[in-house]
């Protein structure tokens, strides 16, 4: 027996999205109507259908918005959470202060610990708003079984590579090769798409994700965008991420990363490319081309931003507004700890403006844009990230009479740039209620987190024995006061 419909009535505002201007607009006391996971009426409340107009009233949304779910199209869940407290100040200065190469394997997330992560991860995205999420993991024992119970939309990325890499010195990367290619790795992922692609729950899909172009032969990489275009879903893989990839990239193949990856016929609109920053015209990484961003913008391939991870070492995209005037689609990420993503819809419009020296070079609408409508547009949807009658009922309801939200002539400004996530009320995905009041209702985030906090000790505790140098995590995270004896 299916559910009756949900009737959520008056809202004060709306954010929905109109056809004519293919865009968002505000809706003033509209009604909307949910019925078999999709919004069956969106409007005001005197147009509503009389089989409609007689439903009991579910949620009173006379203190409330209603927006559409957040995409988050670049983040690691199972993995990421393990770091927090630890990153935030920590880079190798050999290695242009990256984290990736000396620091980020001693501090891994294990087996044990990936699924606390994940749960620990997948919350805090729906604390904030987060809708769809673009998780990028390598397999682990139970992933599917997790995402299912999230209750969010979870595109699966399986990453996969040919190479590991590793420093010896704190100053060079060595990369070691497989006997096969990464061809073993490339198929348990793609194992892990098709099975997130038959899944029962309908919210599950997939995405091809070669992990990095450093760690990736051509054949693979080459390999990997053709079983993505023989089942028609999007590709994503980490380039232009740092100085180290840069310099390996043109020292191994005399182009940049951006330009191998043309040379290689793997860019095109199912491309994404994260993080795209360090390009021929960085001043970071200076070289004697500046075509990067033109070749990106001719084959349609979109970016995935992740404003706050490059932002702890020191490094920024340069930047949102011009990659946008240029015509490219930026997605927006959390990739990084917290995965709270109007922390970087906030940081990405500071960053764009103080690169421009003005306010008006990324605006309010730029920024939601890129955390709904278009980062949906990289996984291929058209139908998530906007709220609309006939779509999905993926939405986020605002508390308006939050004291942070108040007074307020945009609530949508005022919700990125001084309320956070403090001011969502409940989130809805494709009609289930999976956050109530600030409370997640799919998870033990709680529990999770508590249980994380015992698997950081013991990941910490051992960290000697993985560190080139055998230094305990004190020296290598020094605390920000000194401990009075």
């Amino acid at each position: 027996m299916s559910a009756r419909p949900i009737r959520i009535s008056g809202l004060r505002q709306a954010v929905l999205w109109d056809d004519r201007s293919a865009g968002h607009v505000y809706a003033p006391d509209t009604d909307l109507v949910i019925e078999g996971g999709k919004i069956v009426f969106a409007g005001p409340a005197s147009e509503l259908p009389d089989a409609y107009a007689a439903l009991p009233v579910d949620v009173d949304g006379r203190d409330l918005m209603a927006m559409p779910g957040l995409v988050d199209v670049h983040s690691h869940p199972a993995t990421e959470p393990m770091s927090r407290g630890m990153f935030d100040e920590l880079g190798s200065p050999g290695l242009f202060y990256s984290s990736l190469y000396e620091y980020m394997p001693v501090f891994r997330a294990d087996a044990a610990s990936k699924p606390d992560c994940a749960r620990v991860a997948y919350s805090e995205m729906l604390l904030s708003g987060v809708t769809t999420i673009v998780d990028l993991s390598t397999p682990w024992a139970g992933w599917l079984d997790a995402a299912t119970e999230s209750g969010l939309r979870v595109c699966l990325g399986s990453m996969f590579r040919s190479a590991a890499w590793k420093t010896t010195n704190g100053y060079t990367v060595d990369y070691t090769w497989s006997e096969d290619g990464g061809q073993r790795s490339m198929d348990e992922a793609l194992e892990t798409v098709d099975a997130a692609q038959a899944d029962a729950s309908g919210r599950l899909s997939g995405m091809i994700v070669p992990a990095q172009i450093d760690t990736c032969s051509p054949e693979i990489l080459k390999a990997s965008f053709a079983a993505a275009e023989k089942r028609d879903l999007p590709w994503q893989t980490h380039a232009a991420q740092s100085i180290v990839e840069f310099q390996e990239i043109t020292r191994r193949h005399g182009m940049t990363p951006v330009q191998w990856l043309d040379s290689l016929g793997v860019l095109s609109s199912r491309s994404i490319i994260g993080h795209a920053i360090f390009l021929d015209d960085h001043p970071s990484t200076p070289w004697h081309t500046k075509r990067d961003l033109d070749i990106l913008v001719s084959r349609d391939a979109a970016v995935a931003h992740c404003a706050t991870v490059f932002a702890r070492r020191g490094y920024v995209l340069r930047d949102f507004g011009r990659y946008k005037r240029a015509g490219i689609r930026i997605g927006l990420g959390t990739d990084t700890y917290p995965h709270t993503i109007l922390d970087d819809l906030r940081l990405t419009a500071y960053l764009g403006r103080v690169q421009e020296q003005t306010p008006e070079a990324v605006s309010t609408r730029d920024v939601f844009d890129a955390a709904t409508c278009i980062g949906a547009s990289l996984l291929g949807r058209d139908d998530i990230g906007r709220l609309k009658t006939g779509g999905p009922a993926d939405l986020v309801l605002v508390d308006l009479s939050h004291p942070m939200m108040r007074p307020s002539i945009d609530p949508v400004r005022s919700l990125i740039f001084s309320a956070d996530d403090r001011a969502i009320h409940s989130v809805y995905v494709a009609g289930r209620k999976v956050v109530e009041k600030g409370r997640v209702l799919t998870m033990d985030y709680e529990g999770a987190t508590s249980r994380l906090v015992e698997e950081q000790a013991r990941i910490v505790g051992s960290v000697a024995q993985r560190d080139r140098l055998g230094r305990s995590v004190e020296t290598l995270v020094p605390a920000t006061f000194p401990t009075r004896r």
